[in-house]
């Protein structure tokens, strides 16, 4: 595939008039399945209705306490409940139930207590910040943070039963739609016969083969349980192949939140405006070398000042995590070039991008072999997985074969490898790739034209199904870039998108993605919106 990146005011046309027939959809698949149906419990008025978070904000409240008792009274009952115990259910009827035996429950059980008009802000202590990843907190584009309920295609529903066009597909891993039919039957069969083993299975020989002939550096792969695992695991690995202890990494890359990574991080670091973690020693950093992306000369200074003591480099091929950024021609040789001339290894964090620009990867796309490949996301259909992976020589040193230890209780998780294999079996299909470009193609451009229309400083670019913008005039070619951002302006128009019912990422430092599930009626709607909403920006 000719590399590329499709950025301000460059257009694509395609002989495909529609989504290709496997293409999923919402109300709608043209590949049904007798193992499994779906049935959406939100209905959706056909009339716009008023946009409320109301269950939304008593959900979080209850989630992100500002004190904790584990023994607790009951508002208005007198009764008594343990809160290790307590199970918080929020149904699409409004009605929140507290599930609780009598063995912890002490005295009547009130039926009243139900209702959410009656239930007890409970001291919130229960997650940090209410969330389980920062940037659910909504803390950079402020207000409230919503409670998901369901998801279906192209779309997901609230709590409350607002209806969103979704681009953000659980970061990533949604990239032929949510809860797709075929998938939902693989795992339902897989279930059958146990949600995990801790043992080899068939299915994690059939995901290895598809991602080995699929990914070009890979020739052996290691399956984990997340991307930072995967990103943990590949540079124990480099630095054990080359017995040198430095990496360097980028500007802005994200590569989990393992401790040599949080040095110039970006995603949910970015976000929180943190150089990098409390708890973070420095000897856990002090091996980590940082450039700014699209920096060439750096990294050859960083060699030049430290040489035969750099293991690696790492990068994210293409940045997803400090927003959408995309290599300079050259880059990606060059680094290439370097790594082989110093005796390095050039390792791809391929978790967001893997699968995503072309069915080969960012290196299928751009043309460029690593010596090692880190993925996550697609390669898990939706559900935990991460997985490393090089040439044959390398990963021949990773235990049991070799002295690098590295384990996991859930790698190779059933569940995950079924989700996986049945992803990219859809993803092999003809015209999967093209109809992603397409749509994401009219997505971007609409946005940036009606930015650019409304007076705004904007950019915006893309390729395949991962895309960005900014509010600055760019381009954008590293982090200090990306950070040029008016995010002042980003929450505003983020929140206002929501009333509109779309749902991009709530940060200005996170890519966007497109699905094999969304219509021209969804890029339609969602730039109707957009122009609506820059002119209140």
């Amino acid at each position: 595939m000719a590399a590329g990146v499709a950025g301000l005011g460059l257009s694509w046309s395609s002989k495909l008039a529609q989504r290709p027939n496997s293409t999923p959809s919402p109300s709608s698949s043209s590949r049904s399945s007798g193992n499994c149906s779906i049935k959406m419990d939100v209905s959706v008025d056909e009339q716009k209705k008023t946009f409320t978070l109301k269950k939304s904000e008593q959900a979080f409240n209850i989630a992100k306490p500002e004190g904790f008792s584990k023994s607790r009274t009951v508002a208005g009952t007198g009764a008594r409940c343990n809160l290790v115990h307590l199970t918080t259910a929020i149904t699409t009827t409004s009605v929140f139930k507290l599930r609780l035996s009598k063995r912890e429950f002490h005295g009547e059980w009130p039926l009243a207590v139900a209702r959410s008009s009656r239930l007890p802000l409970l001291d919130q202590e229960l997650m940090p910040g209410g969330v389980n990843s920062p940037v659910r907190a909504f803390k950079s584009v402020g207000g409230q943070p919503i409670i998901m309920d369901s998801v279906k295609g192209s779309k997901m529903w609230d709590i409350d039963g607002n209806e969103y066009i979704d681009y953000v597909g659980s970061w990533g891993p949604a990239i032929i739609g949510h809860a797709d039919d075929e998938v939902l039957a693989a795992l339902a069969e897989t279930m059958k016969k146990g949600t995990s083993f801790g043992a080899p299975c068939l299915l994690e020989n059939d995901l290895a083969e598809m991602v080995i002939s699929a990914v070009p550096s890979i020739e052996m792969v290691r399956f984990v349980n997340s991307g930072t695992e995967a990103c943990m695991g590949v540079i124990r690995l480099a630095r054990a192949f080359t017995r040198r202890e430095k990496i360097i990494k980028f500007e802005g890359c994200y590569h989990g939140h393992a401790d040599p990574f949080l040095v110039k991080a970006g995603s949910g670091v970015a976000t929180l405006g943190l150089p990098d973690s409390p708890g973070v020693p420095k000897g856990a950093t002090y091996e980590t070398l940082t450039s700014p992306f699209n920096d060439i000369s750096t990294v050859k200074n960083l060699f030049d000042e430290n040489k035969g003591e750099i293991a690696a480099v790492i990068l994210e091929p293409v940045v997803g995590n400090s927003g959408f950024i995309a290599p300079k021609p050259g880059f990606l040789e060059d680094l290439q070039k370097i790594t082989k001339e110093n005796d390095a290894l050039l390792i791809f964090d391929e978790v967001m991008t893997g699968f995503r620009l072309s069915y080969g990867g960012a290196q299928e796309y751009f043309g460029v072999t690593p010596d090692l490949t880190t993925l996550g996301k697609v390669i898990g259909g939706g559900l935990p997985v991460g997985a490393y992976g090089g040439r044959r020589e390398i990963m021949e040193m990773v235990a049991p074969a070799g002295p690098m230890y590295q384990a996991g209780t859930l790698s190779g998780n059933p569940l995950a490898m079924a989700a996986g294999i049945h992803t990219l079996k859809r993803l092999k299909e003809p015209g999967s790739y093209e109809y992603l470009n397409k749509i994401t193609s009219e997505l971007v451009q609409g946005i940036v034209d009606a930015g650019k229309k409304a007076g705004h400083a904007f950019c915006g670019s893309y390729i395949s199904g991962m895309f960005g913008f900014f509010f600055t005039e760019g381009p954008v070619y590293e982090f200090e870039d990306a950070k040029k951002s008016d995010t002042a302006k980003f929450a505003k128009f983020y929140r206002g998108m929501l009333e509109e019912g779309v749902y991009f990422a709530p940060s200005q430092f996170e890519a966007g993605f497109t699905s094999l599930a969304h219509t021209s009626e969804d890029i339609k709607r969602t730039i109707e919106a957009v122009e609506k909403v820059f002119r209140q920006v």
